[in-house]
C-alpha cells in the first residue's frame, strides 16, 4: 500500500503545485481533519481526492461516497486510487456501487475500474454487472473494446457458469476472441 499512497501522492502533489494545503493534507494523521476536507466547501478535487483516499485506505467509511464518485471520474487514475481505496476500504456498500457504475450505460467510457473492482470484490453482483455490461459491447463497431476485454477477462477470472452464454458470444467478435476462450475454459 505504500507504493500506491507514493503514486497517488506524488500525483497530486504536482496537481496541486505542491501548495501548502497539500501539504497540511498529506502530514496529517488526524482522520477528523480529512474527513473535515471531505465535507467542508471549497477544496478543490485534488484535495477531496487525497483526503478520501487516505480514509479508505485507513478503512474509514466517511470516504465512501468520494470514492465512489472518483471511481467512474474520467481521469484514468482517479479511477484507478479510487478502486484501491474501495477495494481496501471493505464497505458492504461497494459491490452494489461498482455494479451500478459498470452497468450505466451512459457512463459505460469510464466504466473500466468499477470492472476491475468488482471483479476483485468477487461479490455477487460481481459477474451479473460484468455480463450485463459485455452484452452491452458486443454492437458492431462499439467503441468500448477494452471494457469488453476486461469484462471477458473478468468473467474468466470470477468462473461463474452464467458467463457462459455471452462469453460464447464474445468468442464471435475478432478482438475478442481468443480471450473469450480462455475464459470459457476457466468456467466452472
Amino acid at each position: 500500500m505504500d507504493e500506491q499512497l507514493r503514486t497517488v501522492t506524488d500525483r497530486l502533489r504536482k496537481e496541486s503545485g505542491a501548495s501548502d494545503e497539500f501539504q497540511r493534507i498529506a502530514d496529517t494523521r488526524d482522520p477528523e481533519a480529512l474527513a473535515a476536507v471531505l465535507t467542508a466547501a471549497g477544496h478543490p478535487l485534488w484535495a477531496r481526492e487525497l483526503a478520501a483516499f487516505r480514509l479508505g485506505t485507513a478503512g474509514d467509511r466517511r470516504a465512501f461516497e468520494a470514492l465512489v464518485l472518483l471511481l467512474n471520474h474520467r481521469d484514468p487514475a482517479r479511477g484507478a486510487a479510487a478502486a484501491t481505496a474501495l477495494a481496501r476500504l471493505a464497505d458492504p456498500r461497494t459491490a452494489r456501487a461498482a455494479a451500478a457504475l459498470a452497468t450505466n450505460e451512459l457512463r459505460a467510457a469510464y466504466a473500466l475500474h468499477p470492472v476491475r473492482l468488482l471483479v476483485e470484490l468477487r461479490a455477487p453482483e460481481s459477474a451479473p454487472a460484468l455480463i450485463t455490461a459485455l452484452e452491452r459491447r458486443l454492437t458492431t463497431h462499439d467503441p468500448y473494446h477494452r471494457l469488453a476485454l476486461a469484462c471477458v477477462e473478468g468473467l474468466g477470472e470470477l468462473g461463474d457458469p452464467r458467463a457462459r452464454p455471452v462469453l460464447r458470444a464474445a468468442g464471435a467478435h475478432p478482438g475478442l476472441a481468443e480471450a473469450a476462450g480462455r475464459a470459457l475454459s476457466r468456467l466452472a
